[in-house]
């Protein structure tokens, strides 16, 4: 046994020495033309969350420019089965990433010899990167080609978080026995987050220069999907800086109810930094909106949207009061009508089809802990 933990160990090792290497190589080369290097990477990005997030930072700085290919739904049901979100939401989600510069649509899930040629001389490739799981279809590795044509290079995976790890989450959520007012199921989470990985989704953030006008817009940001974007495109059009505030579990729960919310604080804090959109983020925000944040943060309006606060649980005081007496609250429509209750909807009405799929998924990302670790991931 301590043989065999010595070698997962020096594995480890080798792999993050291997790693090291790799980036060196690529910086270097980075450095000898002007073009710069430009990164490729595609996949369904169903249900995007903040993993998907930080592949696309860890991508990006493998290089100077970030390509990524959002696969067709077509090409999904063929290969795995029909996604969770249409085409168009999941685009959305993937041109609202800061850290994607450019996004090429209907992309194949498995790329041929022709594709791939296609893809690298249309948009100068220099490199096609996907996280270090191994990614089979029918037997055969998708990125074989780009790994015969030696522009393949991997990245490791986001621990703790996967697209089959939220919706194992969510199928709870969609049997009653699971519903109890006392528990946020966003406690379940086994990410870790550290002040590092805070600091890497919050570089080039600045402060707010003395001329801009602060906006303001606060919520729980459950589950970021293609309706918070809306909402944040439409806050952005009534000043120069965005700041997003992120209520805490407590608070959601509190307003919310059941075992909301799905996602726990830092989870939903990465995705929301994760936005092009947003300038800012505080984390943990005041439910009610003080004289005292307003003057700290120096915000000029405060955003709400008209259909905000879930109409079954009304607030029971008016966390506005102040912006609105002030003369500083815009009450806006909403601009989108897709909420996170679409997504539960969806998984509730195709619950067997989704079950199936998360067990098979679930047994794969097993297999695959135990091969890297050497142990299996806790249950």
């Amino acid at each position: 046994m301590k043989s065999r933990r010595r070698m997962v160990r020096d594995l480890r090792h080798a792999q993050t020495k291997l790693k090291y290497l790799e980036e060196k190589l690529i910086s270097e080369k980075r450095n000898e033309g002007k073009k710069g290097v430009r990164i490729f990477m595609d996949g369904a990005f169903d249900m995007m969350h903040y993993g998907h997030m930080n592949a696309f930072r860890l991508g990006r700085s493998l290089g100077t420019h970030l390509i990524v290919g959002v696969n067709s739904d077509k090409s999904i049901m063929e290969c795995k089965g029909p996604p969770l979100m249409k085409y168009e939401e999941r685009l959305k989600m993937v041109k609202a990433c800061k850290f994607v510069d450019q996004v090429v649509p209907d992309c194949p899930y498995v790329m041929n010899k022709e594709y791939l040629d296609y893809v690298i001389e249309k948009y100068d490739i220099d490199y096609v990167i996907h996280g270090d799981d191994p990614c089979i279809v029918n037997g055969k590795d998708v990125y074989e080609t780009a790994k015969i044509a030696g522009k393949y290079r991997s990245i490791p995976r986001t621990e703790g978080v996967s697209t089959t790890d939220i919706v194992g989450r969510m199928l709870l959520m969609t049997k009653e026995h699971h519903y109890k007012e006392s528990e946020i199921l966003g406690h379940t989470s086994r990410f870790l987050t550290t002040s590092h990985m805070l600091r890497l989704f919050g570089a080039g953030i600045k402060a707010p220069l003395p001329n801009m006008k602060v906006v303001y817009l606060d919520g729980a940001f459950d589950m970021f999907h293609c309706g918070h974007v809306s909402l944040l495109e439409e806050a952005r059009k009534y000043g120069d800086y965005l700041i997003v505030g992120v209520h805490s579990d407590a608070a959601v729960n509190r307003e919310q109810g059941q075992n909301l919310p799905l996602m726990n604080l830092h989870e939903r804090v990465l995705s929301v930094m994760g936005c092009r959109l947003v300038d800012d983020v505080l984390i943990d925000a005041p439910y009610e909106i003080t004289p005292d944040m307003v003057n700290r943060l120096k915000i000029s309006i405060v955003v709400e949207f008209s259909d905000a606060t879930n109409p079954s649980m009304p607030a029971k005081k008016d966390r506005f009061q102040f912006p609105r007496k002030a003369g500083i609250l815009k009450i806006v429509n909403n601009p989108s009508n897709f909420k996170f209750t679409n997504i539960i909807q969806r998984i509730s009405e195709n619950q067997s089809t989704f079950q199936a799929k998360f067990d098979r998924k679930s047994k794969a990302e097993r297999e695959y802990q135990i091969s890297k670790y050497g142990l299996p991931v806790a249950q």
